[in-house]
């Protein structure tokens, strides 16, 4: 029975087999239809247009690339780890932080390191930092003189830093004040009075010179805004403070207390304070 039923199923798909290579022309039609052009018509279907018709047949003619086909490539993509979710996921529970310890608890503050000495404490200290060290912007007689000749500054006035500062001959932030400088004091030919926070002895000497003062004065922070920014004051509806006086450490560094709000004409030397000067110049 088994080689009966053997023998008719290779008889049968020979006999399959000799049909199909008997008639040719009934499975090669479809491919003579595409290979013609005169077959070629398109059709006529609002759907879709890209089906063409082949004879009798009609296929559709898919592109190598759409955007319906766009994939990321395998692996491009990772999911991010959700932890503590429930036992089932792997991550659950601990959140893969295992069981007690230090390292499944909270977090350590920056820079330590288990106990033993943070590298903060084991590197030497170099150097300090002075909490009563000055900063202050220095500013030329040259540079004065320039502004004067372009018309900026009024050689008749006193020039103050809050004149300087309008008129860019130093920067927006004054720290703890102006230093005046000698650089290009040949070019002050005329009086001109000023009043700083420091002055150099050569510039000192070239102003004088040239019939002029300069009066060294003190402002603390709120002073210098006071001085420089007083329409800030009137628009807090505040009124604008007392100038302060020099710490000890300052005394012998400046002469007067500076005048709020800014003022116009200088304040001409006393006989002690020309002495003072004098004693302390010599």
């Amino acid at each position: 029975m088994l080689r009966r039923r053997v023998s008719s199923l290779l008889a049968s798909s020979i006999g399959n087999s000799a049909s199909i290579h008997n008639k040719p022309s009934s499975i090669l039609a479809p491919l003579s239809s595409l290979q013609s052009p005169s077959h070629y018509a398109q059709c006529t279907s609002p759907k879709s247009d890209r089906s063409w018709a082949f004879g009798s047949q009609s296929i559709r003619a898919y592109s190598l690339l759409s955007l319906n086909d766009l994939r990321d490539n395998k692996g491009a993509r990772k999911q991010k780890t959700r932890k503590g979710r429930g036992i089932g996921s792997g991550k659950g529970k601990t959140a893969g932080r295992g069981h007690k310890g230090q390292k499944a608890r909270g977090t350590m503050k920056f820079g330590f390191e288990g106990g033993q000495t943070p590298l903060r404490r084991r590197m030497p200290k170099r150097g300090f930092k002075n909490p009563f060290s000055l900063t202050f912007q220095p500013v030329g007689l040259g540079k004065i003189a320039k502004l004067i000749n372009a018309g900026k500054i009024d050689s008749s006035e006193l020039i103050t830093m809050k004149t300087l500062k309008e008129v860019g001959a130093i920067g927006k932030q004054i720290r703890d004040g102006v230093r005046l400088m000698g650089r290009g004091s040949e070019d002050i030919k005329w009086p001109i009075h000023l009043e700083v926070s420091r002055v150099t002895v050569r510039a000192k000497e070239a102003v004088e010179a040239a019939g002029g003062s300069v009066r060294r004065v003190y402002y603390n922070e709120l002073g210098f805004r006071a001085l420089l920014k007083p329409e800030w004051f009137e628009k807090k509806g505040r009124l604008l403070p007392r100038a302060a006086r020099p710490p000890p450490k300052q005394k012998d560094k400046v002469d007067s207390i500076g005048r709020l709000p800014a003022p116009t004409k200088p304040i001409p030397f006393s006989l002690e304070e020309k002495e003072a000067m004098s004693a302390a110049s010599a």
